[in-house]
């Protein structure tokens, strides 16, 4: 059990701890589904569907692996403004004059791509996503209009990039 007593962590630090999920995925070595790994030409019927049905089943974990990934943005979604609702409500109700809580809340949350002070190094497409979605659910919901945001240049190959580092991590390769 962990034990929080003195410690500097915020809110959110905590309960990033005490639920953190487990995103480890376990595939099964399949060298026969593709020519380009095998002796195609001796390949039988059944270990090509055996594998073929191997491979979807790890694509389908991969893809459960995102939702994860998606899902907790979306539960971590704007969490500075609850966690610093009073210093959020001073910004808001002088119009942002001050901006102590959105200069916070720019570093702290993953989803503010489009400013330079948002931008991290280990960008991936969740971050895009949830960036895209705020921008689209915040317009609406606000103005009814959708308020287009630029992406900058070079954004979303880094992300992609990023996403595969981060996916291969959180893959075991079954050998057996």
């Amino acid at each position: 059990m962990y034990h929080f007593k003195g410690t500097d962590m915020n809110l959110k630090e905590q309960y990033d701890i005490l639920t953190e999920k487990t995103t480890a995925i376990t595939i099964n070595k399949s060298e026969t589904a593709d020519t380009r790994t095998c002796d195609f030409k001796n390949v039988d019927v059944n270990t090509l569907l055996k594998s073929s049905k191997s491979h979807i089943s790890d694509v389908n974990k991969g893809i459960d692996w995102f939702i994860s990934k998606l899902k907790d943005a979306g539960d971590n979604h704007d969490h500075t403004k609850i966690e610093h609702i009073d210093m959020f409500h001073k910004d808001f109700t002088n119009g942002f004059k001050t901006q102590k809580w959105y200069d916070l809340h720019k570093k702290q949350e993953r989803h503010h791509i489009s400013v330079p002070e948002g931008r991290r190094d280990d960008i991936d497409l969740v971050d895009v996503i949830e960036f895209l979605i705020d921008g689209v659910m915040a317009g609406l919901a606000r103005s009814g209009e959708y308020r287009k945001e630029d992406l900058p240049n070079g954004i979303l190959e880094t992300a992609f990039n990023n996403t595969i580092d981060k996916l291969i991590k959180d893959i075991t390769v079954n050998k057996g």
